[in-house]
């Protein structure tokens, strides 16, 4: 293998790091939820900002109640670095909610294939 070759596959982990990072940049986390908030309030919330691209309230698989958190993806940088200046800390159906820019989903060693 050549050193160029080397160098390029030493860095693939952080090449792909990088990318989901950069992929992520226009993606929320919204935590404190009320368990009343759907998919629906939440887009309507955030569309005040901007233009939502999806709004997903997580949910447990085997009650189908919200589990208090969720995602939007903005669908620009700068409409969701807008959506957390004037939505963090704001009230969503009675509760004060969290918004900040979404992380990776880190690997915590399960290899089970969640569906």
């Amino acid at each position: 293998m050549s050193r160029g070759a080397a160098h390029w596959f030493a860095r693939l982990p952080q090449v792909i790091h990088d990318k989901k990072v950069k992929d992520m940049a226009n993606k929320l986390f919204v935590g404190s939820l009320a368990w009343a908030t759907n998919d629906d309030s939440l887009r309507d919330f955030f569309a005040g900002v901007g233009t939502v691209l999806s709004a997903n309230v997580i949910v447990d698989r085997e009650t189908n109640r919200s589990k208090g958190f969720g995602f939007v993806e903005m669908s620009t940088d700068e409409e969701a670095k807008a959506a957390i200046e004037q939505l963090n800390g704001k009230e969503l159906d009675g509760r004060s909610i969290v918004v900040n820019e979404a992380r990776p989903r880190e690997n915590n060693g399960n290899n089970s294939n969640r569906s």
